[in-house]
C-alpha cells in the first residue's frame, strides 16, 4: 500500500492498516536502517496534565495551595 506525503510533510495511513490499532490516536516515529518505523503509543491522560503544568511553571506546591484556598473558601 502507498501513503503519499504531502507538502506539509503529512501522511494519511490506509484504512486497512490503521484498522489493526483501534483507538490508537498518536504513533512513535522513529528512523531504522532507511525505514520509517511508527509504534502505536496510548497517551497516559495524567502524562498530560502534567507536561501541561510544567510547561506553565506550574508547581507541586502551587497545587497544594490553591487546593487548601479552595477547602477554606468553600
Amino acid at each position: 500500500m502507498l501513503a503519499k506525503l504531502t507538502a506539509k510533510n503529512q501522511l494519511t495511513l490506509p484504512k486497512a492498516i490503521i484498522s489493526h490499532f483501534p483507538g490508537v490516536a498518536y504513533f512513535d516515529v522513529s528512523a531504522e536502517s532507511g525505514r520509517i518505523v511508527l509504534a502505536p503509543v496510548r497517551v497516559n491522560q495524567a502524562d498530560v496534565v502534567r507536561d501541561k503544568l510544567a510547561e506553565l511553571g506550574i508547581e507541586q506546591s502551587d497545587v497544594r495551595d490553591a487546593i487548601r484556598w479552595a477547602r477554606e473558601n468553600r
